[in-house]
């Protein structure tokens, strides 16, 4: 599933790779139960500069014109969008979190329990309760960094029987 750096990856790489790309949101049928899959940025509605950004560099064309440029190019204006990023952390500029109300709407339409998401790195499991007091659970990712201190490597693992369990991986990988 595409997220804020790898939207560019296409049918071509995922094949070469043996991965499959997933639609944004997906649902997985599991353990008699359905998982709304999401990176979770189109769902953080507040943050409009964000907003904006997303829908420019997904569009189709926008993709074409980038992946034209030289690589030189398109690796300096990575960068710049990169440091735009962390300089917009370190001022102390509050990301939106996911909408609740959206999230909800999402999990209503896929008739799915469970929102399963990243993108806001603030690992967490929430309960969203609908107007009529059906439950959800929305469970946020933490990102990856093998170089952060202690290295945030979590990943999800659903089994059979079970609720779902958080794993840290070793940092050696």
């Amino acid at each position: 599933m595409h997220g804020n750096r790898d939207f560019l990856l296409g049918p071509t790489f995922a094949q070469a790779c043996g991965m499959t790309l997933l639609a944004d949101p997906t649902v997985l049928a599991f353990d008699a139960q359905r998982w709304l899959l999401s990176h979770g940025d189109a769902l953080c509605l507040d943050d409009t500069d964000y907003q904006q950004f997303r829908a420019q560099v997904r569009n189709p064309a926008w993709c074409r014109d980038f992946l034209a440029k030289p690589l030189a190019e398109r690796q300096a204006i990575a960068r710049a969008i990169r440091e735009q990023s962390e300089a917009r952390k370190t001022s102390g500029a509050v990301d939106a979190d996911v909408d609740p109300a959206a999230a909800l709407q999402w999990l209503e339409a896929a008739q799915a329990d469970t929102l399963i998401h990243g993108h806001t790195h603030h690992p967490a499991d929430h309960v969203l309760v609908t107007g009529t007091g059906r439950s959800h659970r929305r469970l946020v990712l933490s990102d990856w960094d093998a170089q952060a201190s202690p290295p945030r490597l979590e990943v999800l693992q659903l089994r059979i029987g079970q609720a779902p369990a958080r794993i840290t991986l070793a940092s050696g990988l």
